[in-house]
């Protein structure tokens, strides 16, 4: 989780002067509250001034401010054998929505979600490649359809769209068999800045792996380690880094740029990961065979492959995810590799576990073995992510900034 939440209308928004600035204060307390019951569940106010280490009146305080706002609900009182009930206090689903977009290199997505990371609605579209022209049809149509779909109270209750896109996307017209030309466009377009000039809500843009990283962070497993590399496999392969419990995102934005790590080829060369892990590789083979790979962008269920050719792709692709985890872990102390993607359920945890005996054949003296984890969100952790990030900076503090899970209870 990255980000903060921006004072709402009539507060202070000035520059935050933590410590010294009430309504700065203020703002950063709400958004530690609404981290700490996004992460931990619903939460009593005494756990809530224990954990953050504000006074009661504080905690009330800002509770109050959260309900009246329509961000947190109250829950039935619970009687313990002593003293007063506590009552619990949890995240309101409908307190905010959100907007994403991914754009794919076969297919793009656009979701609306509410305050608790469910899919309210989408809409997608198949393509041979995206451009920006069609892009953006396509997010303002689905804006339109998806924003319909709330009751009209509840709509003023949008608060941001989030685009998940492809780092240098121009850079791969030879990889989807397209001319050059075809995809140049992407190289002067900021769909980011034509969407924001004309939607009423903030827009930002962020590399779609580590958007889907951002997803795992928010919504995925609440005991994950503080340090991590996230793997989602789509067309191509990409990801995020956690450190700390945060994203590194490195000075340009692109780092975990896991589709060019170097994985051996098996024959004393190396070949780059996306070679071998990615979906891409998996539809090429599909047509080398005589067969149409677009089922692998309609749907995540249902695919029909022969069990020879799985079995290799499995096996390729998780011998390279092996090699790239115990690389980043020598590097950066890594503690786990989470591995998502738009892929069947059944499949991913196959690709998980084939990933773990991988790592087990790797002489990893002077380092340490990574966890391999399934990732908590799935399919969706691209355009899921692309809406986190509206949310993230407007309601969430950095994880980091968080007491630690074991401390609750």
């Amino acid at each position: 989780m990255h980000g903060m939440m921006q004072d709402e209308p009539g507060r202070d928004a000035g520059p935050a002067k933590i410590g010294t600035d009430h309504s700065a204060m203020r703002a950063r307390n709400e958004r530690l509250v609404l981290s700490l019951i996004r992460r931990h569940g619903a939460l009593a106010k005494s756990e809530i001034a224990r954990l953050t280490g504000l006074s009661a009146q504080t905690v009330s305080v800002i509770m109050r401010a959260l309900e009246h706002d329509g961000l947190l609900i109250r829950g039935a009182p619970v009687r313990g054998k002593v003293g007063q009930p506590t009552v619990p206090i949890s995240l309101a689903a409908d307190g905010a929505f959100f907007l994403g977009l991914k754009v794919g290199r076969r297919r793009s997505e656009m979701v609306l979600i509410d305050f608790l990371g469910r899919p309210c609605a989408t809409t997608a579209r198949c393509h041979d490649y995206p451009t920006p022209e069609a892009t953006l049809r396509f997010a303002r149509t689905s804006i339109t359809e998806l924003t319909a779909t709330l009751p009209e109270p509840l709509r003023h209750r949008i608060f941001g769209l989030g685009i998940g896109l492809p780092y240098q996307l121009w850079q791969w017209a030879d990889a989807l068999d397209v001319p050059e030309a075809a995809m140049a466009a992407w190289r002067h377009h900021d769909i980011r800045a034509e969407l924001a000039a004309e939607l009423p809500w903030p827009v930002l843009q962020e590399n779609d792996g580590s958007a889907a990283c951002n997803a795992e962070l928010v919504f995925g497993a609440a005991q994950l380690p503080q340090d991590f590399a996230y793997a989602f496999l789509g067309f191509f392969i990409g990801g995020g880094l956690v450190l700390g419990g945060s994203m590194f995102a490195g000075h340009s934005g692109n780092a975990a740029a896991l589709a060019s790590m170097p994985v051996p080829d098996g024959t004393g060369g190396t070949r780059k990961l996306v070679d071998v892990a990615s979906l891409a590789v998996l539809e090429a083979r599909l047509a080398a065979n005589g067969h149409s790979g677009s089922f692998l962008w309609e749907a995540t269920e249902g695919w029909l492959l022969a069990p020879d050719l799985l079995r290799d792709w499995l096996t390729e692709a998780a011998e390279g995810l092996a090699h790239a985890a115990a690389a980043a872990t020598a590097l950066c102390d890594l503690r786990a590799l989470v591995i998502d993607g738009w892929l069947p359920q059944e499949l991913r945890a196959r690709l998980v576990t084939k990933t773990r005996a991988a790592l087990a054949r790797i002489d990893l003296s002077g380092s340490r073995c990574p966890a391999v984890i399934e990732g908590g969100v799935g399919p969706q952790a691209r355009v899921i992510g692309a809406a986190t990030l509206p949310l993230s900076a407007r309601f969430l503090t950095e994880i980091a900034a968080l007491p630690p899970s074991s401390t609750v209870g």
